[in-house]
C-alpha cells in the first residue's frame, strides 16, 4: 500500500460522475488517509491529551454532482466532527490541505470568534504562507496576514 499521495490521486478530481470518482476516491485516497489515521493519531491523543478518533469522509448524501474535494477529520467525538473544531486533511485536484476547522454545524461559532479576535495576535507568529478557507469545499483561500491586519 502507498502511504502518500500520488499524482493519480489528484486526477480523482478530473473524472467524470459520481460514481466513477467514487470509486476512485475509495481506491487512491482512502487507503492513504487510513494509513495516516493509524500514523498520526496516537500522537494526537497524547499531544492534545483526549481520545481522538479519525473520520474519513464518505460523501454520504451525495446523489449526483461528485465531489471536487475530499478529507479525513480528527475529533474528540467517536460519532463525527462537525460539531466541534476538528483537524482536517484533505485534497483537492492541486493541493492538499491541513486545517484546523470550525464548520458550520459548530454550535456557539461566535463565542469561537470572539476568543480568536482577542487573541489573534498569536495568528502573527504562523508561517506567512498559511491561509484562511470561509468553507472548506471550495479551493479559495485568503492569505492568513491579509485577513487579519
Amino acid at each position: 500500500m502507498t502511504t502518500h499521495f500520488t499524482k493519480e490521486a489528484f486526477e480523482t478530481f478530473q473524472i467524470d460522475g459520481l460514481e466513477q470518482r467514487m470509486e476512485a476516491i475509495r481506491e487512491r485516497i482512502q487507503p492513504v488517509f487510513k494509513q495516516i489515521g493509524q500514523e498520526v493519531l496516537p500522537d494526537l491523543t497524547v499531544h492534545l491529551a483526549e481520545d481522538i478518533y479519525v473520520h474519513i469522509a464518505q460523501h454520504a448524501r451525495r446523489k449526483v454532482n461528485p465531489p471536487n474535494d475530499t478529507w479525513m477529520a480528527f475529533s474528540p467525538n467517536k460519532r463525527g466532527y462537525k460539531m466541534l473544531p476538528h483537524f482536517q486533511v484533505g485534497l483537492f485536484d492541486d493541493h492538499l490541505f491541513i486545517w484546523l476547522a470550525y464548520i458550520y454545524e459548530l454550535p456557539n461559532k461566535s463565542q469561537y470568534a470572539t476568543k480568536l479576535l482577542q487573541h489573534q495576535h498569536i495568528l502573527h507568529t504562523l508561517p506567512s504562507d498559511f491561509v484562511i478557507s470561509y468553507d472548506h469545499t471550495y479551493a479559495q483561500l485568503v492569505p492568513i496576514y491579509k485577513k487579519i491586519q
